[in-house]
């Protein structure tokens, strides 16, 4: 590679060539396969600060040039509380990859803070969307694109079923009920977070973690913030140990759900028990 390369064109070109088949081809992939974009969207990449958000947003501006269609990218940083160092950090990594940041302000941490009890994160993470979905619409985006890969979708599913008592995955698209006309979109669908983090160290890259004041709070004691999904990353991990196929089975069965072969499901909010097939004279 070059030596006279800037990190951020560093950056790119590592996405174009030494990362071209595990991320830049999935997030392509991802892009055709599930429709997530058309021509003429206006879309708000959510920049949390972290990896998979800084990534996206290199990712879209790198797309943007090779697009067979037009398509306009704003990269949303919403700043829901941060410290002083983590709002430093997320600017100057975005001045590293040059990317232009439209940072708005909240006060979620507070609140969350304040009124989620001894877990604030599902307040905190119903926040954040609106506040993005609403800020996105006031600019004129019609979708916000978020950074969750496929290690997100694979947890998000196992959580469903082992904490949540019911099979439930993450869709690469969604269709807002609250903000008419708006849609959430994920383009690193199909990607693995390994393969992220190792993106990161080829290129001496480091972003925030989550900044929230629970997990900031926990750390200053000394104490580690060990959630459920951090449950299931490491269940993953150790599964993958006898089964090394086991994320790619995973990832193929939410593709593959025969409906037929369960005792219930719910769509569109409406329930469909076992017997509804009996009732109308299907086996």
């Amino acid at each position: 590679m070059p030596q006279d390369l800037t990190p951020a064109q560093k950056a790119r070109r590592s996405l174009s060539k030494t990362y071209r088949r595990d991320i830049w081809n999935p997030f392509v992939g991802a892009i055709k396969t599930y429709e997530l974009l058309a021509p003429g969207d206006r879309v708000a990449v959510c920049i949390s600060g972290g990896k998979d958000s800084m990534l996206l947003a290199v990712l879209m501006q790198m797309l943007q040039r090779y697009s067979d269609f037009p398509f306009e990218v704003v990269n949303l940083a919403m700043d829901p509380g941060y410290n002083p160092e983590n709002r430093k950090k997320i600017e100057e990594n975005a001045a590293l990859l040059d990317l232009l940041l439209t940072f708005f302000s909240t006060d979620i941490f507070r609140v969350a803070d304040r009124h989620g009890g001894e877990s604030p994160c599902y307040l905190c993470a119903r926040m954040r969307r609106g506040h993005l979905y609403a800020k996105a619409k006031e600019l004129g985006c019609n979708k916000i694109a978020l950074g969750h890969h496929r290690t997100d979708v694979l947890e998000t599913t196992l959580l469903s079923m082992f904490y949540g008592g019911q099979m439930q995955s993450m869709p690469p698209r969604l269709v807002s009920t609250n903000f008419p006309g708006m849609e959430l979109i994920r383009p690193l669908y199909c990607i693995d977070e390994s393969d992220i983090l190792r993106w990161c160290t080829y290129n001496d890259l480091s972003f925030i973690r989550c900044a929230c004041r629970f997990t900031e709070a926990a750390e200053a004691a000394g104490e580690e913030h060990r959630s459920k999904r951090q449950e299931m990353k490491e269940l993953l991990q150790t599964l993958k140990k006898t089964n090394p196929n086991l994320e790619n089975s995973l990832f193929n069965s939410i593709h593959h759900v025969h409906l037929d072969t369960f005792v219930g499901y719910r769509s569109a909010g409406v329930e469909h028990p076992f017997l509804e097939r009996f009732e109308n004279g299907s086996r």
